[in-house]
């Protein structure tokens, strides 16, 4: 039960085949200090006692340079030479907005663009802004501001100059994938339909990125280019606590619109914000695969407070924090996708393959929920836990959500009551 860290790679598999990096949600806090006393080794555990607090960090507390500074080097030591690397945001720690001030905000995110543009120099990176990204935190606003701007001159060795102009507008891009002809990078803030940000409840279309999503989408389609599309709030709900969205009705609705009506040219989502290792499901009319998100767990080991909480390969990596702790440890392969699910790839009709693994064997079932935690939680998955995993996976929509539950809870309660039944009898026909 020690394991909650990873970072993500990708490999397409196609004519020209490449990797890129997938990072999320480091959360450095600059407070860790593991020679404190356990309630106040770091500022984001609220000073719940940091027991067994080591270099590497803490499960209660956000990552400490040391782990930042590992993931990185880690990264290189894989894989030294990326294609480029996708990082979704959140760098700052899970400490009132009192306790961190636009500055601090800054310093953060500065630190850790500087050690990913130190370790990787030239390696081109696609990064999307998290609701951590902001002071205060989550309330990102439709229109410029001093953060945005100020973001935007720290990522100019990876921002074209058009890409900059929109990012100091709204948080959000697009440009032609580095060195890949046909292929386009769609970069999305969607902390702007964030149902804790109350910026935003009025609006319609935030900063406009909607329409101009639809834009680029459309455009795509016509040069016949491949589109993935990275942020860091994704649609849907979270897996780990039934009936909790992230977006706003409104504009959960509208995103799955734009994945509908531009499927064709979208080949890959990729997300953070959860801190699980996941993916969503998307589906037209006829209930035909037609998309995947996938969801990568983050860096930081903090555990959340919540209360009751495309084609290719995907191979995750991870840190033993309680090894790595006691001076022995290091970043190791923990899964590939396709070895795990039996799946050819990691496209839409392999993860809706996989999906109904996950759903209709216990074993399949069991082995995600291992992966979804990084090997934090080995606890059985049982049919509450499965209908949870399992709807929040293949519905994105929530309407559909809500039929879901209803559905798969009905059918779990009748299969346990036919496991009863069989209990009984074998029961019965024992004592006979």
């Amino acid at each position: 039960t020690e394991i909650l860290l990873k970072i993500a790679f990708l490999s397409k598999r196609c004519f020209n085949p490449g990797n890129f990096w997938h990072i999320t949600d480091l959360h450095l806090d600059p407070t860790y200090d593991q020679s404190r006393s356990p309630e106040v080794v770091c500022a984001s555990s609220g000073k719940q006692p940091a027991a067994n607090a080591g270099q590497f960090g803490d499960y209660v507390c956000d990552s400490p340079w040391h782990l930042i500074n590992s993931s990185v080097y880690a990264m290189k030591d894989i894989l030294p030479d990326p294609d480029f690397i996708v990082w979704t945001g959140d760098d700052t720690p899970h400490v009132p907005n009192e306790d961190l001030g636009e500055q601090k905000v800054l310093q953060i995110i500065s630190n850790l663009t500087h050690i990913i543009k130190q370790v990787f120099p030239s390696t081109k990176v696609y990064s999307a802004l998290g609701n951590h990204d902001y002071h205060p935190k989550s309330q990102l606003p439709a229109g410029p501001n001093n953060i945005y701007e100020q973001i935007a001159k720290m990522w100019q060795d990876w921002l074209e100059p058009e890409s900059q102009e929109l990012f100091k507008k709204g948080g959000y891009y697009t440009e032609k994938l580095l060195g890949r002809p046909g292929f386009r990078m769609l970069v999305l803030n969607t902390n702007l339909y964030y149902d804790q940000n109350k910026l935003i409840t009025n609006m319609d279309d935030p900063a406009g990125q909607f329409s101009w999503a639809d834009q680029v989408l459309t455009e795509a389609t016509n040069n016949k280019e491949k589109v993935y599309i990275i942020g860091h709030i994704p649609p849907g709900f979270f897996e780990k606590k039934r009936g909790k969205p992230w977006f706003m009705a409104k504009f959960n609705e509208r995103y799955l619109d734009l994945i509908q009506k531009h499927h064709s040219v979208i080949h890959g989502q990729f997300f953070g914000h959860h801190h699980t290792d996941s993916f969503r499901m998307f589906y037209n009319s006829k209930g035909s695969p037609i998309g995947t998100m996938f969801l990568s767990p983050g860096v930081t080991p903090w555990k959340t407070t919540l209360p009751g909480v495309v084609d290719g390969d995907v191979v995750t990596f991870y840190l033993n924090l309680t090894y790595a702790n006691a001076a022995s440890g290091s970043w190791e392969k923990e899964y590939r996708l396709t070895e795990s699910f039996r799946v050819p790839d990691a496209s839409p009709d392999s993860m809706h393959l996989a999906l109904e693994r996950i759903a209709n064997a216990q074993w399949y079932l069991q082995k995600y929920y291992k992966f979804n935690s990084v090997s934090y939680d080995l606890t059985e998955c049982n049919y509450n836990c499965r209908v949870d995993h399992v709807c929040a996976a293949r519905e994105v929509d929530f309407g559909m959500y809500e039929e879901c539950l209803v559905k798969e809870g009905t059918a779990a309660i009748y299969g346990g009551f036919l496991s009863l039944l069989a209990v009984a009898a074998s029961l019965v026909l024992a004592n006979q």
